[in-house]
């Protein structure tokens, strides 16, 4: 029954246009609705598996969790990496 992984197709074009839909949710959660940022990473991961369900990946369920998971993790670390280096510019 569970022998075998979950045949997953993915291209890059998911990559393209996921993962900035989920960074631009994520933000006008944080500058519109005025979020906290520590609900920012549950946000980008609702945001990102309902893309990746629905959207992206809606004829196999198991792709769409494994790369919902993907592009919330991959939009989080953009706006945590700009977040540092531009701290860490500041403070130089």
């Amino acid at each position: 029954m569970f022998t075998e992984y979950p045949i997953i197709h993915t291209n890059m074009w998911d990559a393209i246009w996921a993962v900035p839909v989920v960074l631009l949710i994520v933000l006008a959660a944080k500058w519109l609705f005025g979020v906290h940022s520590s609900w920012l990473s549950t946000i980008a991961t609702v945001a990102a598996l309902i893309l990746s369900i629905f959207i992206s990946h809606r004829d196999n369920l198991a792709a769409g969790i494994f790369m919902g998971f993907f592009y919330s993790g991959a939009a989080i670390g953009v706006l945590y990496s700009i977040k540092q280096s531009y701290l860490a510019y500041r403070a130089s």
